[in-house]
């Protein structure tokens, strides 16, 4: 049954800022858009929400159709609706973000993507839409919730070494970790285990290698 409505709807999409660490730098997931508006510029992963569809369904569907990746862990970051945010018509995003080891990422531009590429969040290209806005939001939310939770974990391999967690915080926060108490700290919040293997590194002692308990778990800590 059709209805009649008073006020004019605006349109629902959803954008995705896809972090990794690679190259001692966090590095952001960009697509390069094929169609108008902004032609051939940079962007968030995203699209229109379809009738019916839940909103992360949509992020994870409109991630997948742009770049290939799949199986990765979304948070809601924050939602954008500036009235001219969108040439177009009046749009409303619900942005997401994500944290993944690039090794476990398979890339291909795919749908309205013409290009998919890492960049670093230190040096990004000009970004259509007010999608600079959303990847700094999203950076802003990464580092504080590095203080209070697991988050970090998301970025780890299978097996790693205490000294690669806490490189993954240095990176990220943009300044230096006191060694001792780092490694007393991610031992007493009980979200890694070690796995009874080690590593050797160049002529350093080997070192232990860890696991994440729960993959794909963030724990707040209190």
């Amino acid at each position: 049954m059709a209805h009649a409505y008073e006020h004019p709807h605006p349109a629902v999409t959803t954008d995705v800022v896809i972090f990794t660490l690679a190259a001692d730098s966090l590095k952001v997931l960009l697509v390069r858009r094929a169609h108008l508006p902004f032609q051939n510029q940079w962007a968030l992963p995203g699209g229109f929400v379809e009738i019916g569809e839940d909103l992360e369904v949509c992020a994870l569907r409109e991630l997948e159709e742009e770049t290939g990746v799949t199986g990765v862990f979304l948070e809601q970051l924050y939602t954008f609706g500036a009235p001219r945010r969108d040439p177009r018509e009046r749009v409303i995003t619900v942005a997401y973000y994500a944290l993944v080891p690039m090794d476990r990422l398979h890339l291909r531009a795919a749908g309205d993507a013409r290009e998919v590429a890492w960049f670093r969040c230190d040096a990004l290209p000009e970004l259509a839409f007010d999608h600079a806005d959303i990847v700094r939001m999203a950076q802003q939310r990464l580092c504080a919730k590095l203080q209070y939770s697991t988050l970090a974990l998301q970025f780890m391999p299978d097996r790693f070494t205490l000294g690669e967690l806490q490189r993954v915080y240095e990176i990220i926060l943009g300044e230096p970790q006191d060694k001792r108490n780092f490694r007393k700290r991610m031992l007493a919040y009980d979200c890694i285990e070690d796995t009874g293997t080690e590593r050797r590194n160049g002529n350093h002692r080997p070192a232990r290698l860890y696991t994440v308990k729960s993959p794909g778990e963030v724990r707040i800590i209190r």
